[in-house]
């Protein structure tokens, strides 16, 4: 393992030392991969950091970008310092030089960096550069990276010196990420490439038009479904304990209000694509989440999360459904009964399920945590 250490003079203030020991890692999504190192750091002073790389970028969709990346992993698990480029990515298929300048202090404990890849498109990167600021002089000054240009062990299985989750291109590669080792110029000699083929985008965070569905529908769709995710993130964890909990005996609980969100968007399933409310049986079922308070209180207790999800999903499941056989034309229409037309209702579904997510997070931040029982027996005395 190689490592570089700086020492400064021991005077009667302080003494500074930083400690580079080096390793890398990677880590990859289904739409985004990335290659890392890792540097671990012992510092008492805040010290500046600087990397570069030169990076290109062939795209083959329209939110492909690629980047390099620098995170400084503190010893009690708070943020450190973080950049991966996000606000000004790589989009250019030509070669140019990026930098990231940083700082390191004494709550530090690993510098991690590398380069990122996101979507469709060949992303290219070489001459990655470290500099870490002298204690005794302020100089930033170079470190060492082992095969920062890529040019050691090019024909081998492995990236030498970098940890990429990526496998090396072959004949057979139809999907994915894959990388190579290729002389883009003569110039630079070895690149590394990777290569992102036939990746579906997660459109989690992409307001716009889905597959199925007309435009106006489909954007509708994509926002309902971006809620109800987040609904989901934040309660699936929860256990029955929590889903009961009650802050004032005015308040609703966790599980009654997940039921309200799927008895709120079911009555609006049957007023807007059967122009009718809830029948007898209906009512019953749906009433006291619809409603809420005492009834509300008093049916929703006692289940586990999936309980609540299971129904939420369902709901959500009718409703994709029946938006398939709808378009556009069909939102604006108003029904003669009702003074507002059928977007404004999907509308009102999805404003009301943000604005009981925000109930659900105040709800959540406040649940006592669960009490320590005793269970140790009292000595038994003769």
């Amino acid at each position: 393992m190689n490592y570089f250490t700086i020492f400064s003079r021991k005077s009667v203030y302080c003494f500074f030392l930083i400690g580079l020991f080096f390793c890398a890692s990677s880590y990859a999504q289904d739409d985004w991969t990335s290659f890392t190192y890792r540097i671990k750091i012992k510092a008492n002073k805040k010290l500046k950091f600087k990397l570069s790389a030169d990076i290109k970028v062939e795209n083959l969709d329209k939110i492909a970008w690629g980047a390099i990346y620098a995170r400084v992993d503190t010893k009690n698990d708070e943020y450190g310092f973080f950049d991966n480029m996000r606000n000004r990515p790589v989009l250019s298929n030509e070669w140019k030089n990026y930098e990231i300048n940083g700082y390191i202090d004494g709550n530090s404990d690993r510098l991690v960096f590398g380069g990122i890849c996101m979507s469709n498109g060949k992303f290219y990167f070489d001459n990655f550069e470290l500099y870490i600021e002298n204690i005794e002089t302020g100089e930033l000054e170079k470190t060492t990276i082992n095969n920062s240009d890529f040019e050691n062990n090019t024909s081998g299985v492995k990236l030498s010196g970098w940890d990429i989750d990526s496998k090396r291109i072959n004949a057979d590669f139809e999907k994915g990420y894959t990388y190579n080792l290729l002389k883009d110029t003569i110039e630079k000699g070895y690149s590394l490439v990777i290569e992102g083929k036939n990746i579906k985008i997660d459109d989690y965070s992409l307001i716009g038009e889905r597959e199925g569905y007309s435009p106006q529908i489909g954007t509708l769709i994509s926002m309902l479904n971006n809620l109800s995710d987040r609904v989901e993130y934040h309660v699936k964890n929860l256990d029955q304990r929590e889903l009961d909990h009650l802050h004032d005996e005015k308040a609703n609980s966790i599980g009654a209000l997940i039921m309200h969100l799927a008895a709120a968007e079911k009555i609006y399933q049957l007023y807007t694509f059967e122009n009718r409310g809830f029948n007898e049986e209906e009512e019953k079922f749906w009433g006291p989440a619809l409603n809420l308070d005492d009834a509300g209180r008093e049916t929703y207790k006692g289940h586990d999360v999936e309980y609540y999800l299971k129904i939420y999903r369902e709901v959500r499941a009718k409703t994709l459904e029946e938006f398939k056989k709808r378009d556009d034309e069909w939102l604006k229409k108003t029904n003669p009964t009702r003074d507002s037309n059928n977007h404004y209702y999907w509308f009102h579904v999805m404003e009301h399920q943000s604005s009981h997510l925000g109930q659900i997070l105040f709800l959540k931040k406040r649940i006592p945590p669960e009490p320590n029982i005793n269970l140790e027996k009292k000595k038994k005395i003769d």
